[in-house]
């Protein structure tokens, strides 16, 4: 409501604002990720709301638009960054709409030149006060960590331990600090983990197990919310007790990447570690460790190899993570006595929850070759059959004339050069012509006549050299395509015989997927592939499908 009424004050007396546009979300935000949801009817806005920035924009460009100009309070609640304010400024003015500000002069005739420099000026203020008062908190956070403050939720087996806020102003309004401290059987879980985990060299899955066979004793944890609670242990839950190192009694904060919102764990050089412990261990700092080098030397860590895989993996899966399960499971690879197969094994990843996949088979196997074989059927069927050669060709004739137009477009401006120089070259000789030997204005201009002889020749060499590579290249794109052509059904016959890391690429493409179906002895196959084949492929309408 401030900002309206401080536009409509800056409004001269004929206007009137006919139309609201507003977002709720940061002006931190690119353009494309603002006004795309409908978070503003959380708030009890008493505002019309006509649309939001990309609203506004897109109605700038119609000819029946509802306004003249477009006023916020400041440009830098239009966006906090330099580049999309001056965007927004910029595709308004295209379309001829002036953009003004509360605390800005409105000049409607004379120059602008003061206008836009307190407008720069203000839009520089606004991006450095965002990257301030970010620096500035980060800088809050990481000294709350460094004096043992905890952050968020609690780790399972601690729970929190208030404070009253240091900050009297905050005090009074009822803030709070908290540190962690154990939370009894749970924190004797943690340990008992860590203990299985080292002396025993137990895997996850065993420690799991072990922990749902008791779970008054061994309490499993409660996700956030409870929405997720499977009231059982799984894996993972215990893999991420083993490789958080708050249990070591230090305080660490920015392991994952959650400004970003990727959740992804960062590199641990980017962590924020407290100098000392603040709060009682669970797990011993020297045993986190040498658990934290043991799953490092186990996974491969230390290093990737050129195959970009760690050391340590012995076999890469074909179509690892492209096998689904009717049951919404990916299929994880296994080999046995030199097979490879793809499984559903529900049991294994469902701990304490037996009566969850109750209809599921106890497991479901499909064989690598078998999925191979389908899998090359369906590319020599649909990808690389003979009516596939047409598109193709057209596909691959556009791209190489597109490659000669540029040629031709370049070597059309070296002749536009050599024309303009010889042109020069006639009205100098011409006005040299007219001059005595010795005199200076005619020695100039002979000098200027064979400088431009020289560029002459130079752009003579130039398109020569542009005429041979043009000849060469249409002769080489021609054999190429003739080639690639030629090679077409080879490769659908040998397409199985191919290198693996090729397969996983035209896989990766062509987004490959295998679905399983809820009963019978058949899997579904399914690609991807560019619009322009949706006609060849049409061709064909029985399914494709491979027996397990």
């Amino acid at each position: 409501m401030r900002q309206l009424e401080r536009c409509k004050s800056a409004l001269p007396e004929t206007w009137v604002v006919t139309c609201h546009f507003y977002d709720v979300e940061s002006g931190r935000l690119g353009l494309e990720a603002r006004g795309r949801k409908v978070d503003y009817e959380r708030f009890d806005i008493p505002i019309a709301r006509d649309g939001g920035i990309s609203d506004l924009l897109a109605e700038a460009g119609q000819p029946g638009r509802r306004f003249d100009v477009v006023i916020c309070e400041s440009t830098s609640r239009v966006a906090r960054g330099m580049f999309e304010n001056l965007s927004i400024e910029r595709t308004l003015e295209k379309a001829g709409v002036p953009l003004f500000a509360w605390n800005e002069p409105i000049k409607l005739d004379g120059g602008r030149s003061q206008q836009i420099l307190q407008r720069r000026i203000n839009q520089s203020v606004a991006e450095y006060e965002v990257y301030n008062a970010l620096e500035t908190s980060w800088g809050g956070l990481c000294t709350h960590i460094r004096e043992g403050w905890n952050i968020g939720k609690p780790p399972y087996g601690y729970r929190a331990k208030r404070y009253r806020n240091p900050n009297p102003i905050k005090a009074d309004k009822g803030f709070m600090k908290s540190r962690l401290e154990p939370d009894g059987v749970r924190a004797e879980t943690v340990t008992q983990i860590a203990i299985w985990s080292y002396y025993e060299r137990l895997g996850y899955g065993i420690i799991a197990e072990r922990l749902n066979s008791d779970r008054d004793r061994y309490p499993p944890p409660d996700p956030p919310g409870g929405v997720r609670a499977r009231g059982a242990w799984g894996k993972s839950t215990v893999g991420e007790i083993l490789r958080n190192p708050k249990y070591t009694g230090y305080q660490v904060f920015n392991r994952r990447a959650s400004r970003s919102r990727s959740g992804k764990v960062n590199n641990p050089e980017l962590w924020i570690w407290s100098p000392y412990p603040v709060h009682e261990p669970l797990i011993p700092k020297w045993m986190f460790d040498e658990l934290d080098a043991r799953r490092r030397t186990r996974l491969g860590l230390q290093g990737i190899s050129a195959q970009g895989r760690p050391p340590s993996t012995h076999h890469t899966y074909t179509f690892r993570g492209r096998v689904l399960c009717a049951c919404g499971r990916r299929l994880h690879g296994n080999r046995r006595k030199g097979i490879t197969y793809y499984t559903c094994w529900p049991r294994a990843n469902n701990r304490g929850r037996p009566d969850t996949y109750a209809q599921h088979p106890k497991g479901r196997y499909v064989s690598e070759a078998t999925l191979l074989r389908a899998v090359v059927a369906l590319y020599a069927d649909r990808v690389l059959a003979s009516h596939m050669r047409y598109l193709l060709a057209a596909d691959l004739a556009a791209i190489v004339s597109g490659g000669l137009r540029q040629h031709e477009e370049e070597r059309a401006g070296h002749e536009r050069v050599l024309a303009d120089i010889i042109r020069r070259q006639e009205i100098t000789l011409q006005r040299a012509q007219e001059c005595a030997l010795d005199d200076p204005f005619g020695q100039c201009l002979r000098k200027a006549y064979n400088d431009l002889e020289e560029q002459r020749q130079s752009t003579i060499s130039i398109l020569n050299d542009l005429n041979a590579e043009t000849a060469n290249r249409t002769t080489a794109a021609g054999a190429g395509i003739t080639d690639l052509l030629e090679s077409l059904p080879h490769l659908a016959l040998n397409l199985a015989s191919a290198p693996q890391q090729l397969l996983l690429k035209l896989f990766e493409l062509t987004e490959l997927s295998a679905q399983l179906p809820e009963a019978g002895d058949n899997f579904v196959l399914s690609v991807a592939l560019p619009a322009d084949y949706t006609p060849g492929i049409a061709l064909r309408s029985d399914g494709a499908q491979g027996a397990t």
